[in-house]
């Protein structure tokens, strides 16, 4: 890292004056309580560390992936205007209200991880979070699950079209059907993704026979999990299935959507993790020494996905390398969520696995990484 290189925060003020409708579970007010909680705490300070504010997005930037019209839809949108038509979009369905401010909401959000990619392809930036950012669910010209316009793609793109190889990992509960879409016959952007089984949670896809077609064969990888799914077997699934293919690729740059829907808790969502998993997994990609741009996502339960993008952002400084914890990777938890402890009181308590999840979750984990490793390893020669 050179002595200008930062590990940058983008947030900005613009990225609270829109909020979603209140009867949306969709909560933009998540960035600004992260960081509201991470200045509280003094963690957005030091010599390498910087929050910037990120540029908005122009019409010519996300016209990289999506449609004209259906830009000029949500800009009708903005301006009050709405069309019957636009439900074709999916726009004005309970997923995705149709409401003042979506467009200009965007724009920042999605401006918020083009600035990431940005700093990291001039060198700038070793690492960037975009907690507003994670908006996998949008396509080209239509929208889905909360999300309007594809951040990911966009930021994946300008990575790309810099001449990067790209990893786009994603740790959200739901599958990144928009990415995997946008990527799906390209090998210069390879897309994994550990969520809960579609047949179980929206979108309804994600499993393990999707793998690309074309150039793309074997550069979408999906770890479609049970309900119940816990720190120790997810782990499992990480280091047996996800990290051998992150090697063999060579990314020159990764992408991280850091979803914190994953949480025991969360109201919207099935599976039994702590935060914990996503400090290990943050951990293991900074062991490939490249540079990480991180984004947030879903989570529903705001209390725990500020406190987890929280974590997220100190695991990214490297903040929490000497307090490796979880279930089967060793070291002592603290056994408390109160933050007063610092950047280890973000973690959350060990949650112990029944006997009932073991028995029925753990068979089928092992058998999906299993068809990963049948399916997927051996085109690239794992």
């Amino acid at each position: 890292m050179t002595e200008s290189t930062k590990k940058m925060f983008i947030h900005c003020p613009e990225l609270e004056e829109f909020p979603y409708p209140d009867t949306c579970p969709f909560k933009t007010s998540r960035a600004g309580e992260v960081y509201k909680t991470l200045e509280s705490m003094g963690l957005l300070t030091g010599a390498d560390k910087v929050v910037l504010p990120p540029e908005k997005a122009t019409d010519e930037d996300l016209l990289k992936f999506h449609s004209q019209p259906y830009l000029n839809a949500l800009k009708k949108i903005d301006a009050g205007e709405y069309e019957m038509g636009m439900l074709l979009m999916q726009l004005g369905t309970g997923d995705c209200p149709a409401f003042e401010g979506v467009y200009q909401y965007a724009l920042w959000a999605a401006g918020a991880t083009i600035t990431a990619a940005r700093q990291i392809i001039e060198g700038n930036a070793t690492v960037a979070f975009n907690p507003s950012g994670g908006y996998h669910h949008a396509f080209d010209s239509m929208a889905g699950g909360f999300c309007y316009i594809n951040d990911v793609v966009l930021g994946c793109m300008e990575l790309a079209d810099a001449g990067k190889k790209v990893l786009f990992l994603d740790i959200d509960v739901h599958h990144c059907d928009g990415v995997q879409s946008a990527f799906y016959e390209r090998a210069d952007v390879m897309t994994i993704s550990m969520h809960q089984d579609g047949r179980t949670l929206f979108p309804g896809c994600g499993f393990v026979d999707e793998i690309g077609d074309g150039e793309g064969e074997g550069y979408s990888v999906n770890l479609p999990l049970p309900p119940g799914t816990y720190d120790e077997i997810y782990l499992k699934a990480f280091r047996e299935a996800v990290l051998p293919l992150i090697h063999a690729y060579g990314p020159d740059a990764i992408v991280l959507e850091a979803g914190a829907d994953t949480l025991q808790g969360d109201p919207l969502a099935g599976l039994s993790l702590t935060n914990n998993v996503h400090v290990e997994v943050i951990n293991a990609l900074l062991a490939f020494g490249k540079p990480i741009l991180a984004t947030g996502g879903g989570g529903y339960n705001v209390e725990n996905t500020v406190r987890a993008w929280s974590l997220v952002w100190t695991a990214l400084c490297g903040e929490q390398m000497a307090h490796e914890a979880t279930a089967g990777m060793g070291g002592v938890m603290l056994e408390t969520t109160e933050w007063a402890n610092g950047a280890a009181g973000l973690r959350d308590r060990v949650l112990i696995p029944s006997d009932f999840q073991r028995r029925e979750v753990d068979p089928i984990v092992e058998n999906v990484i299993e068809e990963v490793k049948n399916r997927v390893f051996p085109i690239h020669r794992i």
